[in-house]
């Protein structure tokens, strides 16, 4: 789905050019890739169908499921040229877990178009077409409620030698506040698995539940899914899992993501476990 904008909509600041809307046949929409997911950015892609050159400066998305406006991650300006696509890269703020996970969200662009070639602004409806500002709001607003009883992150990484599981530390750390988080399991990548997977889910038992509870180390053996290099090369979700967990009752699930140099470890294990 792409939203046509055009016609007026309110400036972004009293100080600010007064908003004239986007040229006709200029559209704009929200993205995610898969290699935007563990930094938390996304794309708004914008496509101009006219004829005259267009210059993006300034984009900012506004939408109540995050704390803060998205804005550009690189500042510089873009030319798209008459019915090329340029996606300009915004960085996600934290979530807002006080507000619905459907909701309306704006963006608004600092341009210059034909002739005239004067700065305008506009702020007008974007939605994202292929969705995922709904789930990611819903999976860390969990995520945040699961933090109340306790923290979960990767620890070290200890590689193997191939036909061996390596071992992943997943660290448990209990935190000041009085939620009930039961972790039931960790979800397989595309990348790796587990030797005692059970439908896609290497099972876990963590209860992080009343005033006693303590932190706890678990070591994950881990194994590679595939041995493609094709596949590793390209990779852009592979050292992102997904938790299972209860929080006071409730089953869900959040993404828990290798960092980069956790991620850079395991890939490289990959490639030797694997012999490329």
């Amino acid at each position: 789905m792409i939203v046509l904008l055009a016609g007026c909509a309110a400036p972004a600041d009293p100080g600010a050019t007064p908003s004239t809307g986007l040229p006709a046949g200029v559209t704009v929409e929200l993205r995610q890739t898969r290699a935007d997911v563990a930094l938390r950015q996304a794309a708004v892609s914008v496509r101009n169908g006219t004829a005259e050159p267009l210059v993006v400066a300034d984009v900012s998305v506004a939408d109540p499921r995050f704390a803060a406006p998205a804005e550009r991650v690189v500042d510089r300006a873009s030319r798209i040229a008459p019915g090329a696509v340029a996606d300009v890269r915004v960085q996600l703020a934290d979530v807002a877990c006080d507000v619905p996970d459907e909701a309306a969200a704006t963006v608004t662009l600092h341009y210059r178009w034909g002739e005239d070639d004067a700065e305008a602004v506009a702020t007008v409806p974007i939605v994202d077409a292929v969705p995922f500002v709904a789930a990611l709001h819903a999976n860390e607003c969990l995520q945040a409620e699961a933090e109340r009883s306790a923290r979960v992150a990767f620890g070290r990484f200890t590689p193997s030698p191939p036909g061996e599981p390596a071992r992943l530390e997943m660290v448990v750390t209990p935190t000041a506040g009085t939620g009930a988080l039961r972790i039931v399991g960790i979800r397989e990548t595309n990348l790796l698995t587990t030797p005692d997977v059970e439908d896609s889910v290497h099972p876990l038992d963590i209860d992080q539940t009343g005033p006693d509870r303590s932190a706890a180390t678990v070591e994950l053996p881990i194994l590679p899914a595939r041995c493609d290099a094709h596949a590793v090369q390209e990779d852009k979700r592979g050292t992102v899992f997904r938790v299972l967990v209860e929080v006071d009752g409730r089953a869900g699930s959040f993404d828990l993501a290798a960092t980069p140099e956790l991620r850079g470890e395991i890939l490289g294990w990959i490639a030797e476990w694997c012999g490329f």
